[in-house]
């Protein structure tokens, strides 16, 4: 009994420490990469700096046509400090629902429930607590609609 017992346990173990931990990442960047690794990612993925809008010591913001939002990188030496996307809409319905898609999305990638400090028609939170991060989904219907998504790694 004791054997199998400690074979249980043993195989266990084995299960548990050879899955292979998936890194917090920004849209499959490892957001453990460096700055100009980072930079040089986006680009490839089409984005191109947004040099009047960029902060050469603190900020990088990257536009594309193609994409309906700008990316904005904040870094601290040579470590990313957080990612943020920011979309720009005319209505606040398409933000609603913009909303709704990609914290369903988290939710559904994750396999996590969202914590909604704030849940109004206007004004709506939804923070995901992954292991090496947190995303947050923020939706700011006032004069003129805006919807950002941060990912902050932690510390």
């Amino acid at each position: 009994m004791k054997k199998t017992a400690f074979l249980l346990i043993a195989v266990m173990m084995l299960v548990a420490c050879s899955k292979t931990k998936k890194p917090f990442n920004y849209r499959g960047l490892p957001l453990s990469m460096t700055t100009v690794q980072f930079v040089d990612s986006m680009q490839a993925r089409g984005f191109a700096v947004d040099s009047a809008a960029s902060d050469s010591g603190r900020t990088v913001v990257f536009a594309s046509i193609a994409q309906k939002y700008r990316v904005l990188m904040a870094f601290q030496n040579d470590k990313i400090a957080a990612v943020q996307e920011n979309y720009s809409f005319s209505t606040n319905d398409s933000t609603r629902q913009l909303w709704q898609e990609l914290r369903d999305g988290l939710e559904k990638e994750l396999n996590a429930w969202p914590d909604c400090p704030i849940l109004k028609d206007d004004h709506k939170v939804a923070r995901f607590d992954a292991e090496d991060g947190i995303i947050s989904v923020i939706l700011e219907n006032t004069y003129k609609p805006t919807l950002s998504v941060r990912y902050d790694p932690k510390k």
